[in-house]
């Protein structure tokens, strides 16, 4: 909100703006100069009693779903107290605002709606989606989180209900970095849908069509990447929950031609790359030395691949020696050098192999150190799978990150029980601790919001003008670098959610260092690159008004 809006507001127009609102909190000062008087009950409540009463309303709630309501209800009500609430108990919110309850909320979009957020930039706005940006009311934007609803999470096309997700993203780069709420812009782009079930849901909010064809799809993004440009320049887009192949091509289109990322693709491999980083704390290894082998081969897993690829030739290794070692196996079976139905992006990974469509059967062949699911099949690591990788490792890597939960490769309990409670596993969604022979052992979430919301954070501090994947290869070296022996020690790969804010601040601080090596920043380099980047930090605190 400008200054000169926030001046200007008075009386119930103040309490309805969830910028400005401050409720109960309102002084008896306040209230008389702002003509708030009457307008509220007698009791000034400090934040700390707004946050107990809101407490206890969630606790009332019956489910997640309608805790996700009640937080966005807050949210478009008082935005202070929505990130205050948040950023109290990380732990306990983030999976109720995202993952895995942003799943339901999206399936449920149209059902659940009550207010507008964000904007909804449909194919009807062709030739005036500048115009359309414009009518955003905060001029000073520098992250959009732009999806087009074709691949929500592992649940397919969900068009315009996939609106959850860049509204839900954008959310934990607040509560999580700490980036200041007024610079992030959720946008859908409505292509239309393939989702019969949408199209004939009286309910359902987005254009009521089939989606467009690829050309027509990239010509909108043109236009929509330069009205960007033109109103927000500077501004980051941030790709998220594209269809793979188009996310792959797009990503490739704009990486260096604006700054721009795809949190699939490189957020995921940032995170992918930081649970590998702190598995090797445990097995001793160098990433080097390891072979990786990946169920699922679409944005996300050549997305991992391309990342681990780039660590190994830091590590000494040629492109080449690095991707021989990485291994991918999709719905047609492995990619082996035979195969004539795979994707340019796909090629590289496509080595001398005989044909084969059994993932066990691959699992005893090129005998991975790490099998990493990327694949959105439910129990696809199965006995046969755990048990293979325990024969060949001391401390097989497993990690199931497909989400929703019923999609996860295999359970925390799963693996830990097939391979003698020896896995370093880890998961796209949570899974409570496993008793297992005596010890408690605690699954790691390899949840992207420990890369990307720190990616945020540095972009938006320096300016980025451009996303290499060199800064995701630092973020992961950063969050690896904040789990302790003891946590590791109880099968943790990844640092306490409680502590996020500590991590994502450590996580931009290494990546505005290669931003400003790099000569890619928009404003000086500080003496003090940390405390520079704490120095952008939103706190959910009241502002003092009238």
């Amino acid at each position: 909100m400008t200054a000169d809006t926030s001046v200007m507001k008075h009386g119930i127009d103040l309490l309805r703006d969830p910028q400005l609102n401050k409720s109960t909190a309102f002084t008896a000062a306040e209230r008389e100069a702002l003509g708030l008087t009457g307008l509220l009950p007698a009791a000034v409540d400090t934040e700390e009693t707004q946050v107990r009463r809101a407490l206890q309303q969630l606790g009332q709630k019956p489910t997640d779903l309608e805790r996700y309501i009640f937080l966005i209800q807050l949210l478009d009500t008082d935005e202070t107290l929505f990130y205050k609430v948040l950023m109290s108990d990380p732990a306990r919110f983030l999976p109720i605002v995202y993952d895995p309850t942003v799943g339901e909320a999206c399936l449920k979009f149209g059902h659940i709606f009550r207010r507008p957020r964000g904007l909804y930039v449909s194919l009807e706005h062709r030739g005036r989606v500048e115009e359309v940006l414009r009518n955003w009311p905060e001029k000073d934007v520098r992250v959009i989180c732009a999806t087009s609803g074709e691949r929500i999470l592992g649940l397919g096309d969900l068009g315009a209900n996939g609106m959850g997700i860049p509204i839900g993203k954008l959310q934990l780069y607040t509560a999580c970095a700490a980036v200041p709420p007024q610079y992030l812009l959720p946008v859908h782009i409505d292509f239309g849908t393939n989702n019969h079930e949408l199209l004939n849901d009286p309910l359902y909010l987005g254009l009521r069509r089939p989606r467009v064809s690829t050309a027509e799809r990239d010509e909108f993004v043109e236009e929509f990447v330069q009205a960007i440009e033109e109103v927000f320049p500077g501004c980051c887009l941030h790709f998220e929950d594209w269809a793979g192949v188009d996310a792959m091509r797009l990503l490739a289109r704009y990486r260096d031609r604006v700054c721009c990322y795809n949190d699939d693709i490189q957020g995921t491999a940032g995170v992918a790359l930081a649970g590998i980083l702190s598995a090797l704390r445990v097995t001793g290894g160098s990433l080097r030395d390891q072979r990786v082998l990946f169920l699922g081969a679409g944005s996300a897993g050549i997305g991992i691949a391309d990342l681990i690829a780039s660590a190994m030739t830091l590590e000494g290794l040629t492109e080449q020696e690095a991707r021989a070692r990485i291994s991918l196996f999709d719905v047609n079976g492995l990619l082996e050098s035979s195969r004539t139905d795979l994707f340019d992006f796909q090629k590289p990974y496509a080595h001398p192999h005989a044909p084969a469509r059994d993932f066990a059967a691959v699992v005893e062949s090129l005998k991975p150190t790490a099998i990493i699911g990327v694949s959105t099949k439910g129990n696809a690591f199965d006995q046969g799978v755990i048990e293979a990788m325990a024969r060949i490792n001391r401390r097989p890597i497993v990690f199931a990150l497909s989400n929703p939960t019923e999609h996860a490769e295999c359970t925390a309990e799963e693996a830990y029980r097939w391979s003698d409670g020896r896995a370093l596993y880890a998961a796209g969604v949570p899974f409570p601790p496993v008793r297992y022979d005596g010890k408690t052992l605690v699954p790691g979430q390899g949840n992207n919001l420990y890369v990307f919301p720190g990616v945020g954070l540095a972009i938006v501090a320096t300016k980025a003008r451009r996303v290499t994947d060199e800064m995701f290869v630092v973020a992961a070296r950063a969050v690896a670098d904040r789990v302790t022996q003891a946590e590791l020690d109880a099968g943790l790969l990844y640092p306490p959610q409680s502590d996020i804010l500590e991590t994502e601040v450590a996580v931009a601080a290494k990546v505005a260092e290669v931003i400003f090596a790099r000569n890619l920043a928009g404003v000086d380099r500080p003496g003090d690159v940390r405390g520079f980047v704490e120095g952008h930090l939103y706190k959910p605190e009241y502002q003092s008004r009238g």
